[in-house]
């Protein structure tokens, strides 16, 4: 069973280890032949109805899924070392390369204001992914909480898109590394990367140090998570120390006169930079993943998501006004605006201090996101919506070994070739789009459980749940598509929203209380969630929504050729052998043996 395709007991699956077999990819019966995959695929309707309206159990995603890792991972986190990821993980390339690209073109010195916003957003966003990393603490994060609440196929699309997030946010900080590193050797970046005339631009500048700087955190998050996490906060003090400098040297230097004009770009270059700077606040959802290897969820996932996203974002308004205060918006630089900001107002010295620092960040960023990125595969691959030899979990070390280096691998290959501005807006559509449905189903696990809801209340829910979506999508399209001084359809779309919210809270009833800690504000705060990422998305340029469906779109070609498949045969096969143990089934509603007899 599991990952090796063994229907061994325990004792046989912890005999095995990580191992590499044609079993260990494609174990499912509709692969064993092509007889069977053609059969599979002539089913392709069926098993896509069975899979869309298929919802996972809680205590599916927490004893039989993660049991088909073979080996459990080593549960030695506390919120002491929470605090320090999600400070590791968030603070890196967002804060030191584009508040100065964005600040120079498209916010100005009201590029605080953008942070503020985004920092809103993703303080909602850590509310609701807190709750259900209390409630359900595995290493899937957002991808198993989709699972649980809305349906395998819904999950499986944000499984991509968190992939990508992951993927294409190290890429890009493995980038700005790179520049960094030039600044403290006096050097361009250019001056490290290699010129390829035949690339498009975008493309053509080869980066051998960011493929370097990954090789070294992969092998790091492979040998142990405690391991990483000690060189996490270490590297993050010392990151912390140099912020503190930045601040304090920088404000002995601020000349108010460089705060005018404050917003020269308009409210829409606000709104702008904040859909940009999302990019940011990444990472608190790699601390999710690290749940369960967390000694005690309920305490330690709290505080430590909640405090590190509250010092983030206090961090995150400071060095935006210090940076505009040094210097004049048009002559900040967009690849090292901390660095040259200290060498225009004559501390030339002071810029080897920040690129040092900005460094050390860059580096626990790529740390905690190797450690996030591999969990979240791994648990996708327990479901065999990917291949299971990706789930293994390698007995010595209790780590991830396959999905980590399979993750690292297609990182460091975009950040090879492909430039930051490219990078930071389609990762912010990705994670935008995945914070919007865990708001979603955040709404469903409150209002909707399944035997105790009446289908009127269920109703009731999916039609205020319905117009939150819809009012929310209808005013992004307008910000993106009219001009500024335009305002009359906000005027109907925004009391849309409220009425809609307002109606969930008095005429649907909540159907489940949490257990141990829960989101305030129910539904306002994940409404409001919503409402920002949606208004986000409207801000983001209309070639990174063409690469986000050109993405989509892979996604859905290998889903039907192959996830679909793979997760409905596993559904199969724990509904057979395991429909006496209720606790222990892998699916609510799973297909029954008759249905493939």
């Amino acid at each position: 069973m599991g990952v090796g395709g063994e229907a061994g007991g325990e004792d046989g699956m912890r005999r095995r280890g990580c191992s590499c077999t044609k079993d260990d990819f494609l174990p499912e019966e509709s692969f064993k032949s092509m007889g069977n995959y053609v059969k599979a695929l002539s089913e392709t309707p069926h098993r896509f109805m069975d899979r869309l309206l298929t919802r996972s159990l809680d205590t599916a995603e927490l004893h039989e899924i993660k049991a088909r890792s073979n080996h459990e991972m080593k549960r030695n986190l506390t919120w002491w070392d929470l605090i320090w990821f999600g400070i590791g993980a968030v603070i890196g390339a967002g804060i030191f390369v584009l508040t100065g690209l964005q600040a120079k073109e498209v916010s100005g010195p009201a590029v605080v204001l953008s942070y503020v916003i985004s920092g809103i957003s993703a303080m909602l966003a850590v509310f609701c992914y807190t709750e259900f990393a209390v409630e359900i603490p595995v290493a899937g994060g957002s991808f198993a909480y989709l699972r649980v609440e809305l349906g395998n196929f819904v999950a499986f699309i944000a499984a991509g898109n968190i992939l990508l997030e992951y993927v294409i946010g190290g890429a890009a900080v493995a980038r700005a590394w790179t520049s960094y590193f030039a600044t403290l050797c006096n050097r361009h970046a250019n001056d490290f990367r290699i010129n390829v005339s035949s690339l498009p631009d975008d493309y053509g500048h080869l980066d051998p140090i960011a493929i370097v700087v990954i090789t070294v955190i992969c092998i790091i998050t492979i040998i142990s998570t405690k391991g990483s996490s000690r060189f996490n906060y270490i590297a993050s003090i010392i990151h912390i120390a140099v912020i503190f400098f930045i601040i304090i040297a920088g404000f002995t230097k601020a000349d108010t006169k460089n705060y005018t004009p404050f917003a020269p770009f308009g409210i829409r270059g606000i709104f702008k930079s904040s859909a940009v700077l999302f990019f940011a606040y990444l990472g608190f959802d790699a601390v999710a993943t690290m749940a369960e290897e967390t000694k005690n969820p309920a305490r330690d996932i709290p505080i430590g998501l909640v405090g590190s996203m509250t010092i983030t974002t206090a961090a995150y308004c400071l060095l935006a006004i210090t940076l505009c205060l040094m210097q004049p918006y048009p002559q900040i630089d967009k690849d090292a605006p901390f660095s040259v900001a200290f060498q225009s107002v004559g501390m030339n010295w002071a810029k080897y201090i920040v690129a040092a620092g900005a460094l050390k960040g860059m580096t626990t960023v790529l740390l905690v996101s190797a450690v996030g990125q591999a969990r979240y595969l791994t648990h996708i691959a327990r479901t065999h919506m990917m291949p299971p030899w990706l789930a293994q979990i390698h007995p010595k070390t209790g780590t991830p070994i396959n999905a980590t280096i399979v993750m690292l691998a297609a990182t460091a290959i975009i950040a090879f070739f492909t430039e930051l501005s490219i990078l930071s807006n389609l990762l912010s559509i990705s994670t935008l789009f995945i914070y919007t449905l865990v708001a979603a189903a955040l709404l469903v696990r409150r209002y909707y459980v399944s035997g105790v809801t009446t289908p009127a209340d269920r109703n009731k829910l999916i039609i205020c749940t319905a117009f939150i979506l819809g009012s929310s999508g209808i005013t992004a399209a307008y910000w993106a598509l009219s001009s500024e001084n335009d305002w009359i359809a906000y005027a109907i779309t925004v009391p849309i929203w409220f009425l809609a919210t307002l109606a969930l809270q008095v005429l649907v009833p909540q159907a489940r209380t949490p257990k141990l800690w829960g989101v305030p504000l129910v539904p306002w705060f994940p409404s409001a969630s919503i409402a920002i990422n949606v208004f986000l998305l409207g801000s983001i340029d209309r070639a990174s929504f063409v690469r986000f469906a050109v993405w989509t779109a892979i996604l859905l070609i290998y889903y039907f050729l192959v996830g679909l498949h793979a997760s409905y045969d596993t559904a199969k096969q724990y509904g057979e052998n395991q429909a006496a143990e209720e606790y222990k089934k892998a699916e609510e509603g799973a297909v029954s043996a008759t249905n493939y007899g």
